[in-house]
């Protein structure tokens, strides 16, 4: 696919691209350090799969499923639900034993429960078993009816005697006799997932689902299945933290937590105020960063949702920010979109000219039209909204002139997010120079326009493109031969805009 070319002064051109991949430049940016503001909160959710729905007739189904649709398609996934896809599929998480097509339906199964219940944005996805572990689970579940007593497996493969250990949304009515998160050893992971009812035939069966029906017909063994729906978890109160560590490393919880291994949102306020000294003496992002983690951990177990909470996500995004890491960023920012909307107080205006021009840097337009349409008339007059705003619209014009001079002039934080795309746009900004100044051009007047700091950062950034042989020095300044370095800045240029990929990285 060719892209317009942003214009030169005087020169003609089709709109500006939002196009992808890019080969990131970070650039020290004197702007101000990751904390010097208020934060933000988390509501957390544990159902790791979808209940069956009822019966329903042919045309309530084909009714429902025809408005499932549609709302699927004009629904805006998470980037925290599309990073746990993501990770669901990576090499090092598969698992032989498990199809793709089944960790697919688990997926779709999964998610689907979160929209339908309004749970997507405040559910923990770091923290959710990947599909192929609930499938494995599930399996062992099922193989365990052997081990069982005669009496106990015929009762349990009964589908009219209920398990009077498990109980069921219609049992939660009364008060919960001990508290929701039982000790570990207790509780196990079938207590934390739920799934639809085996009680009735399923529409489609695993392969391992099929043998063990053909084994049970057999009589091989006396097999009986004792597969049944792990109950979801009580909707009773969260937990309260017992710990008193002001440090905490993080970890991926596979359990349900314990309160002696929780700190209490007391003792959360004294680790973000040791976290703060901490960043500012050593700069050690590899531990702010696990102990920002851990801390947001705590607070999502608890479901703390308050402006502590926000401050939380946003002092972590902007550290992320100030090191680079757009998947850390990327997750503060989703919980920070949905804790605005809960109405909590927070420095929202900063925010949202941030993820303005995150979507500038991922070339996606859909979720960047979206973010603007979202705005008020009174934001789109708040300088680093309107700043972001100015940014796009020199983009869409090809107006590089005001593009750089909007770089040299960036509110808060901003500057950090506009060094991961300044580089391609440099590049398209030459393309166009050799467009439309022949036969050649100041490298003074190159410096100024791009806003490199001196002539040498700038003819270092030619000489890295494989443009040495264009840079000619004459007696009193260097001149770069634009009519000659066409076709390879137009082809660097196309590189750098090739694809972008969901956390804005190559």
């Amino acid at each position: 696919m060719s892209w317009a070319s942003p214009a030169a002064p005087g020169v003609q051109t089709t709109p500006y691209p939002y196009s992808s991949s890019i080969n990131t430049a970070y650039t020290a940016v004197p702007v101000r350090s990751g904390f010097d503001h208020q934060t933000y909160p988390v509501q957390p959710q544990y159902p790791y799969s979808a209940p069956a729905n009822p019966p329903q007739s042919t045309t309530t189904m084909a009714s429902s499923s025809h408005q499932q649709q549609t709302q699927q398609q004009k629904f805006d996934w998470p980037d925290s639900v599309r990073s746990y896809v993501q990770r669901s599929f990576q090499t090092w998480n598969l698992d032989s034993g498990v199809t793709r097509a089944e960790m697919e339906a688990k997926l779709k199964q999964t998610i689907s429960f979160t929209q339908d219940h309004g749970t997507m944005y405040t559910t923990d996805w770091n923290s959710m078993p990947l599909p192929q572990d609930i499938i494995k689970y599930e399996r062992q579940q099922a193989l365990r009816a052997p081990a069982m007593a005669p009496a106990t497996a015929a009762a349990a493969a009964t589908p009219a005697v209920a398990n009077p250990k498990k109980r069921k949304s219609s049992d939660l009515s009364g008060p919960e006799p001990t508290v929701p998160w039982r000790d570990a050893k207790s509780l196990s992971l079938e207590d934390r997932i739920t799934k639809p009812a085996m009680d009735g035939p399923l529409s489609a069966k695993s392969k391992f689902q099929k043998n063990a029906e053909k084994r049970q017909r057999r009589g091989d063994g006396g097999y009986q299945s004792s597969y049944r729906s792990p109950s979801p978890p009580p909707p009773a109160g969260p937990i309260v933290g017992l710990n008193e560590n002001l440090e905490k490393r993080y970890l991926r919880l596979t359990a349900a937590p314990k309160a002696k291994d929780v700190r209490p949102e007391r003792v959360l306020h004294q680790t973000l105020d040791l976290l703060k000294k901490k960043w500012r003496k050593d700069g050690n992002y590899n531990y702010i960063c696990d102990q920002f983690k851990s801390l947001r951990q705590d607070l999502t177990v608890q479901r703390v949702r308050n402006e502590f909470t926000v401050s939380v996500y946003e002092i972590h995004a902007r550290i992320a920010l100030e090191k680079g890491d757009l998947g850390e960023y990327n997750q503060c920012q989703t919980q920070l979109r949905a804790l605005y909307k809960a109405g909590l107080k927070g420095n929202s205006t900063e925010f949202k000219a941030y993820r303005i021009l995150y979507f500038i840097h991922t070339a996606n337009r859909t979720a960047l039209n979206d973010a603007i349409a979202d705005l008020t008339t009174a934001e789109k007059e708040e300088r680093p909204i309107k700043h972001a705003l100015d940014v796009r619209s020199a983009l869409a014009l090809g107006n590089y002139h005001k593009f750089f001079q909007l770089y040299l002039d960036v509110p808060n934080m901003g500057a950090y997010l506009m060094d991961m795309f300044i580089k391609r746009e440099r590049l398209a900004a030459l393309a166009n120079m050799c467009k439309a100044f022949k036969p050649d051009l100041k490298l003074r007047y190159i410096t100024e326009e791009l806003a490199f700091e001196s002539d040498a950062e700038a003819a270092q950034f030619i000489i890295d493109h494989d443009g040495r042989d264009f840079l000619e020095e004459r007696s009193e300044y260097i001149v770069f031969l634009t009519g000659k370095a066409g076709m390879l800045f137009e082809s660097a240029r196309s590189e750098a805009f090739r694809r972008v990929d969901l956390r804005g990285q190559i």
